[in-house]
């Protein structure tokens, strides 16, 4: 029994010690959770704050590009500016001068001999390969070349009809046709019709101005002297006349009713044959319409 005294308070001993340490160590722990989470509502705005999307910063960087044009790395994009470009000239312009204004003078050679070739093959250009003593002109190509009065007034006499000339048409290449057609206008050796609503001219003919007739001015007083009817007189006159005016409306007379036609009625009589077949053949007689 002493044995087992001795394991129990050995047992007891041990049990009280390590009670001891945990205790110790639960004490020397509690200085560091005493530190205080963060507020709820502080951390949420944090993360608010970083989940919002950042806008990029905007640059200011400048590029050397044609004013107003936007030109884009495309080459049918270019050769549109180009177009646009020679179509505000009234000369032919040189290649170097159509690189320096699309900005591609410093531009890889293929990529320039590309945009030369699809110019010179252009509907809308003419190239012209002896222009400024061998190295080439670029112009533009209208619907109708014609870039002066003097050469207007010769395509509207050479005209074999007199269907005219839109104006349209000519400020296709001509940016000064509405000045151009307004003078000759004036001298009277255009007639032009005008839009209602902006003045512009529309259409043009050529005018000749000696077939132009001056009036006396004694004509005129006396054409202007002369009194209109009044507006029911003249009606008046032409009933009188037995004439009816167009202003109102006839009588419409009334059709003649067409007599009907009688009816022929059936003959009811009839010469009877066949008597010997009387007690034979039926009578259908009255089945007739």
């Amino acid at each position: 029994m002493s044995y087992l005294d001795n394991q129990l308070s050995a047992f007891k001993s041990s049990l009280a010690s390590s009670s001891h340490k945990i205790s110790n160590k639960r004490s020397a722990a509690v200085p560091a959770t005493s530190i205080l989470p963060p507020v709820p509502s502080q951390a949420s705005s944090a993360i608010k704050i970083d989940l919002k999307r950042k806008r990029p910063e905007t640059s200011n960087v400048v590029y050397s590009q044609p004013a107003d044009t936007g030109t884009g790395k495309n080459i049918m994009t270019q050769v549109t500016y180009a177009i646009e470009y020679l179509k505000s000239k009234s000369t032919p312009q040189k290649l170097d001068d159509l690189l320096k204004y699309l900005s591609l003078q410093h531009y890889a050679d293929e990529y320039k001999y590309t945009i030369t070739t699809i110019l010179q093959r252009h509907e809308k250009i003419i190239y012209d390969r002896a222009g400024y003593g061998g190295q080439g002109s670029y112009g533009f190509r209208p619907i109708h070349n014609i870039r002066s009065g003097n050469q207007l007034l010769a395509f509207l006499q050479a005209q074999t009809t007199a269907q005219g000339l839109n104006v349209r048409e000519l400020r296709d290449g001509w940016p000064g046709a509405e000045e151009t057609i307004r003078d000759l206008e004036g001298q009277g050796k255009l007639l032009v019709t005008r839009n209602k609503k902006d003045d512009h001219a529309k259409m043009v003919w050529p005018n000749d101005p000696s077939l132009a007739v001056r009036i006396d001015d004694e004509f005129k007083d006396f054409w202007h002297k002369i009194r209109l009817p009044e507006p029911g007189a003249l009606a008046d006159e032409l009933e009188r006349e037995g004439l009816t005016p167009t202003n109102k409306a006839r009588g419409i007379k009334a059709k003649p009713k067409m007599l009907e036609k009688k009816k022929k009625k059936p003959r009811n009589g009839g010469k009877t044959t066949n008597t010997h077949m009387m007690g034979v053949l039926r009578d259908y007689s009255h089945l007739k319409k």
